[in-house]
């Protein structure tokens, strides 16, 4: 079991329930309960799209001081957490991971429960491009 604080991960879709169906079977693949996965997904009155409170809100939620990492679903997801970034409304230690959503969050979280650093965890996420599936 790690020691110390582990990388936390937001999952930013588009879709309030597909955030969270993401971030329940990463969780439940990797088989640990110990890294926050938090789920940012949809609008504030339930819509489709994307919320920068929302994704401020749960990475503040993750971050539990080793970093945080960021997979998104589609293209808005992706300029709406750069603009985050840029506008340094999220810690210093919170990474936008360039990974595929489902695949590379199942390997973000098996990575960050055994304490690897946010280095780590995203190298093993974008590792997930390279899964074939025939």
């Amino acid at each position: 079991m790690a020691e110390g604080p582990l990388v936390g991960l937001v999952l930013v879709s588009h879709s309030s329930p597909v955030a969270e169906s993401v971030a329940g079977l990463a969780v439940a693949l990797a088989g640990v309960d110990t890294v926050t996965v938090e789920p940012a997904g949809g609008t504030a009155d339930g819509g489709y799209g994307t919320d920068a409170d929302r994704i401020v809100a749960a990475v503040r939620a993750a971050d539990r001081g080793a970093g945080v990492g960021l997979l998104v679903d589609l293209g808005s997801a992706v300029l709406t957490v750069k603009s985050l970034v840029e506008d340094e409304e999220l810690p210093a230690n919170a990474r936008l991971l360039d990974a595929p959503f489902v695949e590379g969050a199942v390997a973000a979280v098996v990575t960050a429960s055994t304490g690897a650093d946010l280095d780590a965890v995203e190298a093993a996420a974008q590792e997930a491009y390279g899964y074939r599936k025939v």
